[in-house]
Parts: C-alpha cells; sequence; structure tokens
C-alpha cells in the first residue's frame, strides 16, 4: 500500500511515471488538454486509480485516474471531482470509468485526513456554524464518516441550487428545515422539513432551495 497522502503527491508521481497529458471530460469521451485529440472509451484503460476525500468538504473529495492510451499513444491522468460536486456524465463514461477502474491493477483510498467517530452530533450547533457564512448560495459540512457510509450537512440559500450530479452510492436526503425541490431527468419531489427522499446510486440529480434550508444527506459506500 502506497503511502501517498495528498492529491499534489499523486500527480508528481504520476507525471514522474510518465503520465503527462492532463485529460478532461466530455460526455462520451475524455479530450487532451491543449489538443483536439479525443478518445473514446474503448480507447483506454485505467490502469490506477486513488480516491481521496475531504475531512470537512465535500468539494475537496476527488478521484484522480491514471490513463493510457496504446492507441494513441498517449498517457495521462484525469482528475475528476465525486459526490456533491462531481462533473455530470454520460451513462457511457460513467460505465467506462466504473468498469475500468474496478479492473485496474491498484485502487488506493486515501483519507487526507482522518475523522473521529463521534458517539453524539449536535446538529443545531453544526447549522448554526453552516450560518455563521452566508455568503455561499450552498454550504456543506461531513458530518462523520462510517466504514459503509458519509453524513453531510448542507445548508443552502432562498434560489441556491446544487447542479445536476451523481453520488457514488443510494443516497437518503432528509429536510431538517425549508422546502426543496428535487429533481431527476424522470421527477421532480417537493420535499418539506420533517421528510425524507432516497435516490440509487449514480443517477444524475440536482435540488433548489425555496427558502434557507438545512437537510442532511447520507451517502452509501
Amino acid at each position: 500500500m502506497s503511502s501517498m497522502t495528498t492529491l499534489s503527491q499523486v500527480l508528481n508521481i504520476l507525471r514522474n511515471e510518465g503520465y503527462t497529458t492532463d485529460f478532461n471530460l466530455r460526455d462520451n469521451c475524455l479530450i487532451c488538454h491543449g489538443n483536439a485529440l479525443e478518445v473514446r472509451p474503448e480507447d483506454f484503460v485505467v490502469d490506477r486509480h486513488y480516491r481521496f476525500e475531504g475531512d470537512t468538504d465535500p468539494g475537496d473529495s476527488a478521484i484522480v485516474y491514471a490513463i493510457s492510451s496504446p492507441v494513441h499513444g498517449v498517457k495521462g491522468v484525469l482528475v475528476n471531482g465525486y459526490g456533491l460536486y462531481s462533473d455530470p456524465l454520460s451513462n457511457e463514461m460513467v460505465k467506462a470509468l466504473d468498469d475500468k477502474a474496478s479492473k485496474s491493477d491498484q485502487s488506493h483510498v486515501h483519507p487526507q485526513t482522518s475523522t473521529p467517530v463521534k458517539a453524539t452530533i449536535n446538529l443545531e450547533e453544526a447549522m448554526a456554524k453552516l450560518n455563521s457564512d452566508l455568503s455561499k448560495d450552498v454550504h456543506t459540512m461531513i458530518l462523520d464518516k462510517l466504514e459503509g457510509c458519509t453524513m453531510v450537512l448542507v445548508r443552502m440559500n432562498p434560489g441556491g441550487e446544487l447542479k445536476s450530479h451523481t453520488a457514488p452510492g443510494p443516497i437518503s436526503v432528509h429536510v431538517l428545515q425549508g422546502a426543496i425541490s428535487f429533481r431527476t431527468a424522470d421527477e421532480q419531489r417537493e420535499v418539506a422539513a420533517g421528510e425524507l427522499t432516497t435516490l440509487a446510486a449514480k443517477i444524475p440529480h440536482s435540488v433548489f432551495a425555496y427558502e434557507r434550508t438545512f437537510f442532511l444527506i447520507t451517502i452509501a459506500k
């Protein structure tokens, strides 16, 4: 098991190993930064991947893919967020990356910092902390990480929106205060305080807040 613990360390090591191309995501392919080369799912393999989990903010979470394409003779890296701020991907790219990563030689999980298990979480105190900075329309805080799930508290200002994104596992969304519109491609659910909705893994969804709203997301792994 590698002892690398930061994103920059992993990127430096991979570049030294020849993964020098910066890949960006398109709906159905990877594109090489700086030129117009498009790499289709059938033309690349994921050699290794590394998962990083932010300690307090899901926006710090990311997956680094070490990718090679024998067809095009290129090796490079793709850095993609996941959870609340993951890039929306087509079903084709989601399946391609998942399938290829599951077959990669090594799969490392590297939390950037550790989170102690909390016996009791005071939600009122956590909500007050998120309310201390209203400059962000959407503010998040990881409350706890267990072996099988992550619990995230979200505060949204009136009119705030989480753009379409996916979660790596099934989720539950429990509205504590306010009201949201929870939307997928097939339906729109109105969820008010005291109500809970659930969603299967890897389904693109967005959230709109009608008023200042707090809700608790539990993401299963």
